[in-house]
């Protein structure tokens, strides 16, 4: 039961360190393939990794790259069908036996959906809890305290704030175990494989309009999200002088590419727009199992409309803490 490990990496010093931290805390090490888009200015030195041949590598200039996206479209290209499908960002790292974890807790979620078609095509998400780096130990510390699940929701004062497009906020709650979810991290994404073969990756959005769209298209495809308690990656969510790195956007990246990084942002609102539309988007739009009013009735939005029909689904915890996740919550 082979997992296909996604990493879209950007100038990222901590690459080969999430790399060789998944495979060491995995359970099962034979099972993990990775698959890698390296954007940087020097290829990343693999040849004294012992699983090496598990690893399918590509390495991209910085001036050819068109951001997160494109990058993880690309890595989907590497994709052999493996069992399970993990996305991650190239600054994570790991609980021991995370691999278990996650597919127990995903197969537990399909084994309902033999009462419930809702649990069939089930994925799991979340924004991991934090770690960072403690200069006086000189090693990466994790934030291990709260284990309770840490779901998604809409950011209450950033609703609509760019046509279709709201950001996102992580919630905590006073639950464990698992829970329904309406949103989804790109940075931390679980599934049965053949997922990514009916939703492929779009690689014409840039950071704007990734996660909804996704998370969009898997709904209306009939996929579901859930969150899992105590997640078992960590995100470097700080930028500082122990992993300082370039980000895509700035300047003295951008200056040269024949496409600028605003440019692919305002392409990337505008094809949010278009798919909430129902525009086909040359086979990367919505599906027909279900629709935006399904989707509205469990997350509080009209994205269609652009408004909010339920507040307190949408900006709080309310539907994470108080229905049951193996009840239908539409």
């Amino acid at each position: 039961m082979q997992i296909f490990v996604s990493i879209a990496s950007y100038q990222d010093p901590l690459l080969k360190n999430t790399i060789e931290d998944c495979f060491s805390k995995a359970a099962n090490k034979d099972s993990l393939v990775f698959g890698i888009c390296d954007q940087s200015d020097e290829p990343l030195d693999l040849s004294n990794l012992c699983f090496q041949n598990q690893i399918r590598y590509e390495h991209v200039e910085t001036i050819f790259s068109r951001g997160p996206c494109w990058a993880r479209s690309r890595i989907q290209d590497l994709f052999s069908d493996e069992k399970y499908f993990l996305q991650i960002d190239s600054h994570t790292l790991f609980s021991e036996s995370w691999d278990m974890q996650l597919i127990d807790a995903l197969e537990k979620i399909k084994s309902h959906g033999q009462k419930s078609h809702y649990h069939k095509k089930p994925f799991l998400t979340g924004y991991p809890r934090a770690f960072d780096y403690d200069p006086k130990l000189r090693s990466f510390v994790k934030q291990t305290a709260d284990k309770n699940i840490l779901p998604i929701a809409y950011r209450e004062d950033s609703l609509f704030m760019r046509d279709r497009f709201s950001r996102q906020i992580g919630l905590r709650t006073n639950k464990q175990g698992i829970s329904h979810g309406y949103l989804l991290a790109a940075g931390c994404l679980f599934a049965e494989g053949k997922m990514i073969r009916e939703i492929p990756y779009d690689q014409y959005y840039y950071f704007y309009g990734e996660e909804l769209s996704l998370m969009l298209r898997l709904f209306t495809h009939g996929y579901s999200a859930f969150h899992m308690s105590d997640l078992p990656i960590f995100h470097l969510y700080t930028n500082h002088e122990s992993n300082k790195r370039p980000l895509h956007w700035a300047p003295e990246e951008d200056k040269n590419r024949s496409i600028k990084w605003h440019e692919l942002e305002k392409k990337s609102i505008d094809r949010l727009s278009n798919l909430v539309e129902g525009f086909s988007l040359g086979g990367y739009g919505l599906g027909t199992v279900r629709n935006l009013n399904d989707y509205a009735l469990i997350s509080g939005m009209d994205i269609l409309k652009k408004e909010v029909l339920n507040k307190v689904r949408a900006t709080t915890a309310e539907l994470f803490e108080n229905v049951n996740w193996e009840d239908v919550p539409i």
